[in-house]
């Protein structure tokens, strides 16, 4: 169970413009699949301890007209107009176990973080291969070990997404997003504060405050084969400035994050939808 959670969130983790309609591409209605997933990320953001994972992933994706799930991002289309719309974002993390930083401290269990996101289309070329746009999440987060689940605060990151469909007709796609994250205490808290009952000489007692959590941009890139789809991406992830970043138990401030996936289309609909680009 806890590596399928794992592998969900690492999933889930991956010009002339103009306000023309929008450009759309036929794809099956759903498709299932399997692969494998390759990353190498910190413990928790600010631990300069970090995992390798290598991990069976599920694939599946599923293009209906309000729901649409595909590698890259869950999209509960709640309201869309021109320029703007509102869906779901979601979001997590993997547990954190035996962080050195946190030594007889309670482990980090993984975290769903999942809310509303208003998105508004700021550029797009007139293709919509190419759109520049502002999304604005806010998500709820919940943190468990899957018999006990438990709210864990509250995050808005507000960023800022470029994507670039099907380079130069190759099949390629590139995107990079960037933004900046602001958390309530209770979030922070449940990462960085350090109890009473469990602070030493070198890691004292630490309450964090909510605000300004830090500052983070991702390069992706993915291409869909006949019967399978590769992808990766690379995040850096900087502390700097953040509320908590004086708390003992953040030991690293800065950071790159990378991973690869790869997964084989084992079945999917004989019925064909049209998709439109983000």
């Amino acid at each position: 169970m806890k590596n399928l959670a794992r592998s969900i969130v690492l999933i889930s983790s991956f010009c002339c413009l103009t306000t023309a309609s929008a450009q759309t591409e036929i794809r099956p209605l759903w498709e299932v699949g399997a692969g494998f997933a390759a990353i190498d990320f910190p413990v928790y953001r600010g631990s300069n301890e970090r995992k390798f994972y290598l991990l069976p992933v599920p694939y599946f994706a599923y293009n209906g007209e309000v729901l649409q799930v595909n590698r890259e991002r869950v999209r509960g289309l709640i309201f869309k107009r021109d320029r703007i719309e509102m869906d779901v974002s979601v979001n997590g993390s993997v547990p954190a176990k035996d962080a050195k930083a946190r030594q007889g401290m309670p482990d980090l269990d993984p975290t769903l973080e999942l809310g509303p996101s208003l998105n508004f289309h700021l550029l797009y070329s007139e293709d919509k291969r190419n759109t520049f746009d502002m999304r604005m999440p806010l998500r709820a987060v919940i943190a468990s070990d899957f018999s006990h689940f438990r709210h864990a605060g509250w995050l808005f990151q507000p960023q800022l997404n470029l994507d670039f469909h099907d380079i130069d007709h190759s099949g390629w796609n590139i995107g990079l997003v960037g933004g900046v994250i602001y958390s309530d205490k209770h979030y922070h808290g449940y990462f960085y504060n350090v109890e009473q009952q469990y602070a030493t000489a070198e890691r004292p007692a630490y309450t964090a405050s909510g605000g300004y959590a830090g500052t983070q941009f991702i390069f992706a890139f993915n291409k869909r084969h006949e019967g399978y789809w590769t992808g990766g991406f690379m995040k850096w992830d900087s502390l700097k400035g953040a509320v908590f970043a004086d708390s003992p138990l953040v030991r690293s401030k800065e950071y790159f994050t990378v991973g690869f996936a790869i997964t084989w289309i084992l079945d999917k609909s004989d019925k064909l939808v049209e998709v439109e680009y983000d």
